[in-house]
């Protein structure tokens, strides 16, 4: 099966930029689509130094709804979101003061990538952070969540005035050039050693779970989570792994009644055995409005959103948490998608509810809500 690569650069413009990102791109780009992958063909996606959080979105979304193994190459510039402290990649228009609006949030990488089957999803990062973020990361590394390998380091600041090169995606691209691919593991520790030997020895290393070995130089990379922090809970441990394969293989196949049946077994065990409101519930029942939307039931998957929300805003979860924020936004894409009018109009008066309290990122939220159920009202 064919793979995906999306190879993406972002850094601000002016002088707020810590890091040439684009500067990769040339050499990514000279690499053989099949090398990039590690399939025998593929199709590769360029995206550099993008202005708008929703480019990156509708790129990575299309990326991760493709068949076959997915291969993300990304170099860019870390900031946090001061308000909620979130990790953004910075883009073209981003400054420390509109971070929130004009970056792309990391987490939205994960909420992309978590339908993908394990095992056929890599990322490899190379990013610089400012020094709030850089701090913040020290106790709280990036993951990509379960469903990808996350290979790549944090730099920290470079020096005032000065734009560092993305040595370890560069060091990537070189080694692929030879026309041959190592695995993920062994082409990220052949980089670091490069790197190193360059002085990245106070890099944050990014690795999946119990990937870690001693280097040329006594570099040793460091687990993706530190001793000290506990990893991220996955539902249900490994068999949620292999369910989630199932279900993107009954997907894949048009299979979505079987699909979505499976998927509400676990929601029912996670429930009786977690709580209705536990996050293990609430990520199926998340799994299910995803489902609905492969589907083309826009209007299911809106409710399921929806209620989402809800709960999550019941169990006393803040309006401008992330998972919140997602849960209505996606609920408020798939409404906007519902063919039927008498089933949007039904639906549109609870969104607008939420929408009072989870503005969002994007203004005008509301005023959206409120025109189209006022359009809707005049339809038959």
């Amino acid at each position: 099966m064919p793979g995906t690569v999306l190879l993406l650069a972002a850094s601000p413009a002016g002088k707020g930029c810590l890091v040439d990102a684009a500067s990769v791109l040339p050499v990514l780009a000279a690499v053989a689509p099949s090398v990039l992958s590690g399939t025998d063909t593929a199709n590769v996606v360029e995206l550099a130094d993008p202005l708008e959080p929703q480019a990156v979105l509708t790129r990575l979304r299309a990326a991760a709804t493709a068949p076959g193994p997915l291969t993300v190459f990304l170099a860019g510039q870390l900031q946090l979101d001061r308000r909620q402290h979130l990790p953004h990649l910075a883009l073209a228009r981003t400054t420390p003061s509109t971070v929130r609006y004009t970056g792309f949030p990391w987490h939205w990488i994960r909420e992309e990538l978590r339908l993908r089957p394990p095992g056929t999803t890599t990322l490899f990062v190379d990013l610089h952070a400012d020094a709030e973020t850089w701090q913040h990361l020290r106790t709280g590394p990036l993951d990509a969540g379960r469903a990808a390998a996350l290979y790549g380091r944090v730099a920290p600041p470079p020096p005032r005035r000065t734009v560092a090169p993305p040595a370890y995606m560069k060091a990537v691209a070189t080694i692929l050039r030879s026309g041959h691919r190592p695995e993920p593991g062994v082409l990220h520790e052949q980089a670091l050693s490069r790197v190193a030997h360059e002085g990245g020895h106070a890099d944050i290393v990014l690795t999946p779970p119990g990937v870690g070995a001693a280097l040329p130089g006594g570099f040793v990379p460091g687990p993706a989570y530190p001793p000290e922090q506990p990893r991220p809970r996955t539902p249900d441990g490994p068999a949620a792994a292999d369910v989630h394969a199932t279900i993107a293989a009954a997907v894949r196949a048009g299979r979505h009644g079987e699909a979505d049946a499976l998927a509400a077994q676990w929601e029912q065990t996670a429930a009786s055995t977690h709580g209705s409101a536990s996050e293990e519930a609430l990520h199926w029942r998340e799994v299910r409005a995803d489902l609905a939307m492969f589907a083309g039931d826009a209007a299911r998957s809106c409710r399921a959103w929806l209620t989402v929300a809800g709960t999550r805003l019941a169990a006393g979860q803040a309006p401008a948490d992330p998972a919140v924020e997602a849960a209505v936004d996606r609920a408020h894409h798939q409404w906007g998608r519902i063919d039927d009018p008498a089933r949007a109009r039904e639906l549109g008066p609870a969104l607008a509810d939420l929408r009072l309290r989870v503005p969002g990122r994007r203004e005008g939220a509301l005023d959206h809500v409120q025109q189209h159920l006022r359009q809707l009202q005049t339809q038959g």
